[in-house]
């Protein structure tokens, strides 16, 4: 399965795009899933090309859901508490059920037999962090709850006889280890080789920024760039000075974008015209000629950077880490060593990285951000590297 991942800085039309970009796909005879939390984006819906599904996350039910089996689950505790249960119109939506549903429906997308999913993300930089958040959530999962003691399970009963109260230890592991489950299939279609992000934005004084935000978010969390879309482009050549003034404007920014990206020839920066009317229906979304995802995946749009180990001991002393973060800036990065872990601070992006092996026995001796790159630089620990 493919999935075109489309974000971009609110207001830049991400949601045309990814609904041009479905299109795009079925017409080309794919299975496709237009995964978002808007009401038929651009106008699109089930149907309107054959194999096309259109499905908008309902955040709501998603989330009365989860509160329902949640309280369920907690039925023991409200029994000792003395509480009431919540009736069900009693539960509210709360702030982030939209994005956590969104990736549900990203993970139960994955065994429903598409060929491609297209998703329609929040803006950058919500959207990277909302990718980032399987894999931070499961790290906590494993620090709260760390699957060895479950072993204790035998114990269990007899603690509960002793204390005289129920012991809901049981139900709780149960419950993260399906919430892990759950996690692991969303962070396997993110981090899969047939994923890529599609960045959306309008030439103009806020989309170099926000590229080179969006550039370092995508290095830290392993997230693989497909292409970046220029969208409502002004038509040039016209008389009009006011027109051309903002034609030119334009072209200028758009020039910095493909400056941005000169030295990645594998990501495509596509031009989509200014239609004159905000895009509605099939006959507009085919009219911006947005292309369908690569076939057959990601093939000419390489992963990032392997983050490597380059052995220096028998020169410098050293081991060297290289991870790469284009277009971070150093009053932006900030990295603490904590026990056999690195912790990255870039360009408001955060990710703790387990160390290799071979660095877990070495001590961090200073960093160097060079080339669009963190260096890293370690020397053995005499108390525990290897003689």
């Amino acid at each position: 399965m493919r999935t075109l991942l489309v974000t971009g800085p609110g207001g830049a039309g991400t949601t045309t795009v990814a609904a041009a970009a479905a299109l795009a796909a079925a017409r080309e005879g794919e299975r496709v899933l237009l995964l978002g939390c808007d009401e038929a984006p651009g106008g699109l819906a089930t149907g309107a090309a054959p194999g096309l599904t259109v499905e908008r996350v309902d955040a709501t039910a998603v989330f009365r859901e989860r509160a329902r089996e949640l309280q369920g689950r907690f039925g023991v505790v409200f029994d000792l508490l003395g509480a009431a249960p919540l009736d069900d119109e009693e539960f509210t939506e709360l702030p982030g059920a939209q994005e956590f549903a969104l990736l549900q429906a990203l993970g139960a997308a994955a065994d429903a037999g598409h060929d491609t999913v297209v998703v329609d993300l929040p803006p950058v930089p919500g959207a990277l962090r909302l990718l980032a958040l399987p894999e931070q959530l499961r790290r906590y999962l494993d620090r709260l709850l760390p699957s060895e003691r479950q072993a204790a399970r035998a114990l269990r009963p007899m603690l509960a006889q002793l204390a005289g109260v129920p012991m809901p230890a049981e139900w709780l592991y149960d419950a993260a280890a399906r919430w892990d489950a759950e996690l692991a299939a969303v962070q396997a279609v993110i981090a899969a080789a047939s994923t890529g992000v599609r960045l959306v934005v309008e030439p103009g004084a806020r989309s170099a920024a926000t590229l080179r935000t969006a550039r370092t978010g995508l290095a830290l969390y392993g997230l693989r760039l497909e292409s970046v879309a220029a969208n409502r482009l002004l038509p040039t050549g016209s008389p009009d000075p006011f027109l051309a003034r903002l034609t030119g404007q334009q072209r200028e920014h758009l020039k910095g974008l493909r400056g941005e990206f000169g030295d990645r020839e594998d990501v495509a920066v596509a031009e989509l015209p200014h239609l004159g009317r905000d895009p509605h229906g099939v006959r507009d979304l085919e009219e911006l000629g947005v292309t369908a995802p690569a076939g057959g995946g990601f093939p000419d749009t390489p992963a990032p950077d392997p983050w490597t180990v380059e052995d220096r001991l028998s020169e410098e002393g050293l081991l060297l880490w290289r991870l790469p973060l284009p277009g971070a800036s150093r009053d932006r990065l900030d990295l603490v060593r904590r026990g056999d872990e690195l912790v990255v601070d870039a360009a408001g992006f955060r990710r703790v990285l387990p160390l290799p092996s071979a660095l877990r026995r070495c001590r961090v001796e200073g960093a160097a951000l060079r080339d669009g790159a963190l260096q890293v630089r370690f020397t053995p620990d005499p108390s525990l590297w290897p003689r």
